[in-house]
């Protein structure tokens, strides 16, 4: 009797980005993304583990990538293999942890409290979305953790993790979908 041979598998590769810094409460780190390193800033309450909304932290973990937004005036529409939405002025994501759209985007004007996505400062001109508490949503816990353009200097976040605007794109165009950022 002959046997068969074992079904061969292939693993699809999953591409990661590491977020790195020197210590819990450092507000500057760096992004390693294939051989690519490339300086970032932090929230400025430094990596948590047990993040609260309003606390300024970086969530500690393993985050998926869910998809990509940008301003079209200023950003052309980047090849990604992201889920990819180009922004309107009313534009929003919710921060209220009594809303039931919690941790979700909106359009302005909303009722609670809710961050605009369409901003004079440029920070916002390409975000990706990372899938921090949304799948369950926890109220309290903090909303939208995004990668996106760092201020001048790098300075602290609110919570998100930023980096240079040729150094954002780059990353981008390599994400594709099962991209992982851990921290």
């Amino acid at each position: 009797m002959r046997r068969r041979p074992a079904p061969i598998t292939v693993k699809r590769q999953v591409s990661v980005a590491r977020v790195q810094t020197i210590s819990r409460r450092a507000m500057r780190g760096q992004l390693r993304f294939g051989h690519q390193i490339w300086p970032c800033a932090l929230g400025r309450g430094g990596q948590q583990v047990m993040k609260r909304e309003g606390d300024g932290a970086t969530p500690i973990g393993r985050w998926a990538v869910r998809s990509v937004y940008s301003r079209g005036d200023r950003i052309k529409r980047t090849s990604t293999c992201m889920p990819f939405t180009t922004l309107r002025r009313s534009d929003g994501w919710c921060d209220a942890s009594d809303d039931r759209n919690y941790n979700r985007p909106v359009r302005h004007p909303y009722p609670a409290s809710a961050e605009r996505l369409w901003r004079e400062d440029h920070v916002y001109d390409l975000i990706v979305v990372l899938g921090y508490n949304d799948a369950p949503r926890r109220r309290g816990r903090g909303s939208a953790i995004f990668l996106h353009a760092a201020r001048a200097g790098f300075t602290p976040t609110e919570g998100c993790i930023a980096l240079a605007l040729p150094h954002l794109i780059q990353l981008v165009q390599r994400l594709r979908r099962g991209s992982l950022v851990i921290i």
